[in-house]
């Protein structure tokens, strides 16, 4: 028997018309497939958690937390989230502690001057006090048919950003250049084809898809949703991704978060671009 998964938009850079949501500049979706409740980052804030309330949706019992990098924009919401779940025992609310499923390096400070630290609030130590942490490079099965692709290979030349300023202190005390081998991705096997859930995509779309195909032995996707990290993309960088894209042949894509209007303009010439934003369920 086939699965089913629903994805629900809690946190996003916009919010679906005549829904009186909050955004913000980050991004948070509730997953449910198989009997678990999966929280896919955090945002920037509580309004992850505001909007669930508004929704009618508990988040204090939660299986599993799954972090696609540890930008603040992606995981500051932590702190609320553990506020949460505090409160919770201290007034003895039916609660759970969920599994956070995250690559190693997403919990190292991050540089990015003038800003000291883009990174999470949270180190790895206080996120190890506050849950189940499975830290993992290597794909990591949520559930039989969900999966976190953990360190994703890069094999699109044009996918290959500078770092620029950004700086990663790694956990030897060593400071590097950040290529952000933190970012991640969902992939969820549908009856149809795979599903593609990205926090930014600074791994490269291509490259994410690519090895979800290899992780689920499976060619063919029907969906994507989330950020692709197109900002302010370089032409070649846009035209490639938007040719890769079409070659797959999608049933709809889902860009949002940190891809601009005008990179989303371009990619809907390429294949079936959908509207996005905090309020949005979807099933497959």
């Amino acid at each position: 028997m086939t699965s089913w998964l629903s994805l629900t938009v809690l946190a996003d850079n916009n919010t679906l018309i005549d829904r009186y949501f909050s955004a913000e500049p980050g991004l948070s979706f509730l997953i449910q497939t198989e009997g678990k409740k999966i929280l896919f980052d955090t945002g920037y804030s509580d309004v992850f958690l505001s909007n669930a309330m508004k929704m009618g949706i508990n988040l204090r019992d939660l299986d599993c937390v799954v972090l696609s990098h540890g930008h603040l924009d992606h995981t500051w919401g932590l702190v609320p989230l553990v506020r949460l779940l505090t409160e919770a025992t201290i007034e003895d609310i039916p609660h759970s502690v969920p599994e956070l499923v995250a690559h190693p390096l997403c919990f190292c400070p991050k540089e990015k001057l003038p800003l000291r630290n883009i990174g999470s609030i949270l180190d790895e130590a206080e996120a190890r006090r506050q849950f189940r942490a499975n830290l993992s490079a290597k794909p990591a099965w949520i559930t039989d048919d969900l999966v976190f692709l953990g360190e994703i290979p890069r094999r699109f030349p044009f996918e290959q950003v500078d770092p620029g300023k950004r700086k990663i202190l790694l956990p030897d005390g060593r400071t590097e250049p950040d290529r952000l081998m933190d970012d991640s991705a969902l992939a969820y096997r549908s009856g149809k084809g795979l599903v593609i859930i990205t926090g930014c995509s600074h791994a490269g779309i291509c490259n994410i898809t690519e090895y979800a195909r290899e992780v689920c032995d499976e060619r063919t996707v029907v969906g994507i949703i989330g950020g692709l990290h197109l900002i302010h993309p370089p032409a070649a960088h846009l035209e490639g991704t938007g040719e890769y894209l079409r070659g797959l042949n999608l049933a709809s894509l889902h860009a949002c978060h940190c891809t601009s209007f005008a990179s989303r303009l371009v990619l809907a010439g390429y294949c079936p671009m959908q509207d996005t934003g905090v309020g949005l369920r979807l099933e497959w």
